[in-house]
């Protein structure tokens, strides 16, 4: 965990504060931070369902809550990076292990030289296997050193790598593999989905084995990428793998990211719904977080 991340979790757990990149941080002492610099990643596509690269910033039109806000940031599709990797390593992957274990090798290996990587394993708790690095053959060696042992709190893991991502500059993303349901956590779901909404960050959610029969995990893990703008996948076939995280490497390319000062909030309570246009683009389709709480 780096130096910048590690203070930001201390002074949530020691004084209460609450931090996302896009709200507040205020603690039961009176001590404010006033970020208020909302992050939406958006991918665009046409008519046909094909990616639309080359929009630049004044294509893009954003509204809070139905007005129009200025444009403060924007990154095009193709930037730099950076990607959590979340691995599942409790007991029940140890048959699939060496496989997946293999399709994040050769994602990672697909990766363009200034993306940064980072790798976790979590079961019992979350271990930083790799820090984030745009060292790819570290990053492998991270990957390939896990091994899969002990229970699942994958929302209390989830939680912490999505704190972990925000504090991070400029794009980010985190694919989650898990083949089984939390049984570990303290977080409760709609707490997990409380906070990745709150962050948001795009969530590419993996889920197999054991997962696949529990339908209450699936409808979670669809839940939590929608809302984030990420995707959800279900690998009933070992050879569908590769496939997958092919198509992750292909999404992450298209990533745009849309920043912009929130407006004062009424409430910080409220749920502030974010709408996207793009000029010149009929039928055109966006798929990014649906909103954001102001604190």
């Amino acid at each position: 965990m780096t130096k910048k991340s590690f203070c930001a979790l201390l002074w949530a757990l020691v004084a209460g504060i609450s931090f996302t990149v896009e709200g507040r941080a205020q603690g039961d002492f009176g001590f404010k931070v006033d970020v208020r610099l909302v992050e939406v990643y958006a991918t665009v596509f046409d008519h046909k369902g094909q990616y639309v690269d080359g929009l630049g910033r004044d294509k893009f039109e954003i509204y809070d809550e139905g007005k129009p806000q200025k444009i403060a940031s924007f990154e095009t599709e193709g930037g730099a990076l950076s990607c959590a990797i979340m691995l599942d390593t409790s007991g029940s992957m140890a048959k699939a292990l060496p496989l997946v274990k293999n399709s994040i090798v050769k994602f990672i290996e697909g990766l363009d030289p200034r993306d940064s990587v980072a790798v976790y394993g979590f079961n019992e708790r979350l271990v930083a296997r790799q820090e984030y690095t745009t060292d790819k053959d570290m990053a492998k060696r991270a990957v390939l050193r896990t091994r899969a042992e002990g229970g699942t709190a994958l929302f209390d893991a989830l939680a912490e790598v999505s704190l972990e991502a925000s504090a991070r500059e400029g794009k980010n993303a985190i694919i989650l593999f898990t083949d089984g349901d939390d049984n570990l956590s303290i977080l409760t779901v709609d707490s997990a989905i409380m906070r990745a909404r709150k962050l948001g960050i795009p969530l590419y959610a993996i889920a197999t084995g054991e997962a696949l029969q529990s339908k209450s995990l699936l409808q979670v893990l669809d839940k939590l990428s929608e809302r984030t703008g990420g995707l959800s996948y279900q690998v009933k076939e070992s050879k569908d793998l590769n496939k997958i995280f092919l198509e992750i490497a292909e999404d992450l390319n298209h990533l745009y990211m849309i920043g912009y000062h929130a407006p004062p909030a009424g409430s910080a309570e409220n749920w502030r719904k974010i709408d996207i246009d793009v000029k010149g683009l009929n039928k055109c389709r966006i798929r990014a977080k649906e909103g954001y709480y102001p604190n």
